[in-house]
């Protein structure tokens, strides 16, 4: 038995819902991959966020519903490998929104913008992959050099178009979409504070000029506000 037989009618029109509604009006960077004989397999390709190791990568994701969905919470996994904290070598994604800061009214946009914002600012405390999180921690510059090379090798798909045509699940063209959401735009509190570190180390070690560490503090605060308005709005 799939989990399109055990989902209850009106999760499953809930669903479709969202779906459609995601297919038509995106949010910025995300794409559905609509497979209309099965709603419950959800994809979706993620554009990797300017400004990251992961820009200029797309990264396909799978949502795996269960058949107690949305009263528990569904599995995240990237299909495309990525260096990552918070995601395994198997592709199992490890953020709290799919554990137990999860609610059932949370829909499927949701939490592919939480998953993307992850991608911003990843969270070594909750590392699945332990050598990403302790060189995030330890070692940023070596961190964000690997990330590149993985999402370069892997990440690359120039068919993906964002924010003009929707794919469906057979890779061909649906209806031109705009977008309407701008989230998740700039590197979180987590990258920023990592990499402000090293540039602070940098001026210390070096008799760089004060402007530039004030500079710094001010990016990195401006980082900070930037993920509370973010986290308000999800």
């Amino acid at each position: 038995m799939t989990t399109l037989d055990t989902l209850s009618p009106a999760v499953l029109k809930r669903l479709s819902k969202e779906l459609l509604d995601l297919s038509k009006d995106p949010p910025e960077g995300i794409k559905t991959i609509l497979n209309m004989d099965n709603i419950t397999d959800v994809q979706a390709w993620i554009e990797g966020p300017e400004g990251t190791p992961y820009q200029g990568g797309c990264f396909r994701v799978k949502l795996t519903l269960g058949g107690d969905f949305p009263t528990a919470p569904p599995k995240g996994f990237f299909l495309t490998k990525i260096f990552h904290p918070n995601v395994s070598k198997s592709g199992e994604i490890c953020v709290n929104v799919l554990k137990k800061d999860w609610k059932k009214e949370y829909g499927i946009g949701h939490i592919l913008l939480t998953i993307k914002c992850l991608l911003i600012d990843p969270n070594p405390e909750s590392a699945l992959n332990e050598e990403a999180g302790r060189l995030l921690l330890e070692d940023y510059s070596a961190y964000a050099k690997h990330a590149k090379l993985i999402t370069s090798i892997h990440g690359i798909n120039r068919s993906i178009q964002f924010g003009k045509l929707q794919e469906n699940f057979d890779g061909t063209e649906a209806t031109k979409t705009r977008t309407s959401e701008k989230m998740c735009q700039n590197p979180g509190p987590n990258i920023k504070a990592a990499a402000g570190a090293a540039e602070v180390l940098t001026i210390n070690n070096g008799g760089t000029t004060g402007p530039k560490k004030r500079g710094a503090d001010k990016r990195l605060e401006q980082a900070k506000m930037d993920k509370k308005r973010t986290l308000r709005r999800l």
